[in-house]
C-alpha cells in the first residue's frame, strides 16, 4: 500500500471531509470550468462570487475542473487534496455540504 493511499483516512479524519464531499467538489470544479456543459456555441459567463466562491478559489477549482473535465468525480482523496490551495481547502471544508447546489444551478444537458 502506498504512502499516498495511507493518507486518505488521515485527511478525512482531520478535515471531517468524506469521499462523497470530494466527488461533489470535482463535479463543482467541472461546472466552474465549463458551466455550459460543453455545448458548442453556448458561452455562459458566471460571477462565481455570487455563488459564494472567492476569485482565488474559483481559479483553483477551474484548473481542477479542466484537469478532470471528463473524469469520474471519484478521484483519490489524496490526489485532490494535494491540488487544492490553502484558501480552497478552507473554503471546501466550510462549504462541503453545499456543493451539490452547483449541479442544481447548472444541470447536465444529458439528464432527463
Amino acid at each position: 500500500m502506498s504512502q499516498q493511499h495511507n493518507e486518505s483516512p488521515q485527511i478525512q479524519q482531520i478535515t471531517g471531509l468524506k469521499a462523497n464531499h470530494f466527488a461533489d467538489l470535482i463535479r463543482a470544479a467541472q461546472i466552474i470550468f465549463d458551466p455550459a456543459a460543453g455545448l458548442s456555441g453556448r458561452h455562459i459567463k458566471v460571477d462565481w462570487r455570487e455563488f459564494g466562491v472567492p476569485l482565488d478559489v474559483a481559479e483553483n477549482l477551474k484548473a481542477l475542473g479542466e484537469q478532470y473535465r471528463y473524469a469520474s468525480p471519484h478521484i483519490s482523496v489524496e490526489i485532490i487534496w494535494s491540488q487544492l490551495t490553502p484558501e480552497t481547502r478552507i473554503w471546501f471544508m466550510k462549504h462541503k455540504d453545499e456543493l451539490w447546489q452547483f449541479e442544481e444551478a447548472f444541470p447536465a444537458l444529458d439528464e432527463d
